[in-house]
């Protein structure tokens, strides 16, 4: 069975986040197979907060190189959580 923390892989703290939580915006590390409805139910049984909306986006793994051969990171999806007005996250 699938749970709310393998859904939520991680908060990201990025510049980008840290100036879009005044806006009640969240960035999270996601699982590749999750989708919007999940993420807004494992985000509010995690938090306790009430989402308004969720957007996704997956972001392709880049070449980098590895002594004489290339590789790839591995793709991943990341959620941009937008909260009800009143709710918010506490990050301590």
């Amino acid at each position: 069975m699938i749970t709310s923390y393998d859904i939520i892989h991680t908060l990201l703290r990025t510049e980008k986040g840290i100036t879009l939580e005044p806006k009640r915006q969240y960035f999270f590390e996601v699982a590749k197979f999750a989708n919007k409805v999940q993420i807004r139910k494992a985000v509010e049984e995690i938090y306790n907060v009430k989402v308004a909306d969720v957007n996704t986006q997956v972001s392709p793994g880049k070449r980098k190189r590895v002594r004489k051969d290339f590789g790839m990171t591995p793709d991943w999806k990341k959620a941009i959580v937008t909260l009800r007005e009143g709710s918010k996250i506490d990050i301590t």
